[in-house]
């Protein structure tokens, strides 16, 4: 008869009087053992081969608490058709809404529900619903009631019909599909073997105890034995947080790319941040709901951009040597010397085209904080990273401009297609906006890019065409790591932190 400390005898016996393989929960139900205490049994008796652990990858679909509510009290378009019903087919909306229990909120998804699978039609004049049938359950609500009863379904032992229901589910965001490993353990041979002649269960402590001490009984207990080669749970040495090691590996691609990094300073003169950007000092954009400036002092020093400050002045109210007629105003020197937080990545481009390290052609870029006031959420934050290139040199085009946005948002974002959109900016014509879809997580905005307007490059003394995008790194990252909420990229959940994979 062979000794075993006891989780793991208990972990043995339920899987011999089982016959069968068994989950690690099936393991932790019938030996009364929690879920960690099996898994460190499973550990121990897998290095002794007396058990096979088995992993196998599943989808769970689960409610979250929006779903687990309709679960309860039917899909919103369901209870509003019982409550025509007994209005005997029609009714007016809000009266119809107000007996469903539902609120203002609910009523546009609710009607666009009750349009598209048919159930109801809405008149928009007098504002009443008339239901046309009575609609058997659908789908999604067979899904819904089936999550109710078991709490979570896998995806894979599903239907084509319910799988159809889960993609329903998720886009009403009622429904989470998470991929999951189980572990499963069955007993090897020698694991029979060792059931078959019996097991003889060893209790044995890890720890003295002060009660052990003072009574004496620690000269009868049996002190676990520290096995080495035993295998231990997953550690974490320190490590640069996932965004960082994201911005660092773009900044060596795009190196390796052969542009050179420029940089500027987070506190900003106007000048940089918009007059020799071709932004005129009456653009909406440079009101204090969109920029922070900075009260104390209010402004910095023009001096030594005297030569370059005549030419942009000139440019903003006449058109100077452009070939434009400018904004027709009279610009301001102490308007352009006003400090503020860089609001764009732009600014160290306009720092760069009057840098005597500049080169022609030549590629230059830089990922760097910017600041705007804004409302937080999901995809804003009052301050977000940018990255910014500039590409000059003869000859240069839209196309090569939109071949290098692809190999972006590809290459870096994990996208699997782009599209570009018309936009405007003052300082590039033509504009564009790029925008990027990944499978399993849809279309997202990256910003936007053009061909730098001959109003900023020729005061800057640049004469050859200059292309120039500045897109949301923080967004980059979001795409390539699956992340829907720009706020987790500053959580401080260890967890994840420590989990999440180099993307």
């Amino acid at each position: 008869m062979s000794q075993l400390r006891e989780n793991e005898s208990k972990t043995l016996i339920a899987l011999g009087n089982a016959g069968r393989r068994l989950s690690i929960d099936e393991i932790a139900h019938s030996s009364g053992l929690d879920h960690s205490a099996v898994m460190r049994a499973a550990l121990s008796l897998e290095s002794q081969n007396l058990v096979l652990v088995k992993e196998r990858r599943s989808t769970k679909v689960v409610l979250n608490e929006e779903g687990k509510l309709y679960a309860d009290q039917g899909l919103p378009e369901r209870r509003v058709v019982k409550e025509l019903v007994k209005m005997g087919g029609e009714g007016d909306i809000d009266s119809v809404f107000k007996a469903a229990s539902l609120g203002e909120s609910a009523k546009v998804i609710t009607l666009g529900w009750l349009n598209r699978k048919g159930w109801a039609t809405i008149d928009k004049e007098t504002k009443k619903i008339k239901l046309l049938k009575e609609p058997i359950e659908g789908s999604d609500e067979k899904l819904l009631s089936l999550l109710k009863e078991k709490r979570f379904v896998t995806l894979e032992a599903l239907d084509d019909e319910l799988k159809d229901a889960v993609e329903v589910l998720k886009r009403r965001k009622i429904a989470e599909v998470r991929v999951e490993t189980e572990r499963e353990l069955e007993l090897s041979t020698a694991g029979w073997d060792l059931v078959k002649r019996g097991i003889e269960t060893v209790k044995e402590v890890s720890q003295l105890t002060p009660e052990m001490l003072v009574t004496g009984k620690w000269k009868e207990t049996k002190l676990r034995a520290y096995n080495i080669q035993a295998p231990v749970a997953s550690t974490w040495p320190g490590k640069k947080h996932p965004y960082l090691r994201f911005l660092d590996d773009l900044k060596k691609k795009l190196v390796a790319l052969g542009f050179k990094e420029m940089t500027g300073p987070i506190v900003e003169i106007s000048f940089f941040n918009c007059d020799g950007l071709f932004m005129p000092q009456d653009h909406p954009a440079r009101e204090v709901h969109d920029m922070y400036f900075i009260k104390e002092p209010q402004h910095g020093s023009l001096e030594q951009y005297r030569s370059f400050l005549e030419k942009v002045k000139k440019t903003h109210e006449d058109g100077w040597k452009t070939g434009s007629k400018g904004w027709g105003y009279a610009f301001s020197m102490l308007e352009a010397a006003r400090l503020m937080l860089r609001s764009q990545t732009t600014a160290a481009s306009a720092r760069m085209l009057i840098s005597e390290d500049l080169e022609v052609p030549g590629k230059y870029f830089a990922i760097a904080r910017c600041f705007r006031p804004d409302v937080i959420d999901k995809t804003h934050l009052t301050e977000f990273n940018q990255v910014e290139g500039i590409i000059l040199g003869e000859d240069l085009t839209l196309v090569n401009l939109l071949g290098v946005l692809e190999k972006f948002a590809k290459d870096v974002a994990g996208a699997d297609k782009v599209k570009y959109r018309p936009d405007y900016f003052p300082f590039t014509e033509p504009s564009v906006e790029l925008v990027a879809y990944k499978k399993g997580y849809g279309w997202m905005e990256f910003g936007g890019s053009g061909i730098f307007r001959p109003e900023l490059t020729l005061p800057l003394g640049i004469k050859v065409p200059v292309l120039a995008w500045g897109l949301g790194v923080d967004r980059l990252f979001m795409m390539k790591a699956g992340i829907d909420d720009i706020r987790y990229l500053f959580s401080q959940n260890l967890d994840w932190l420590r989990r999440v994979e180099m993307v």
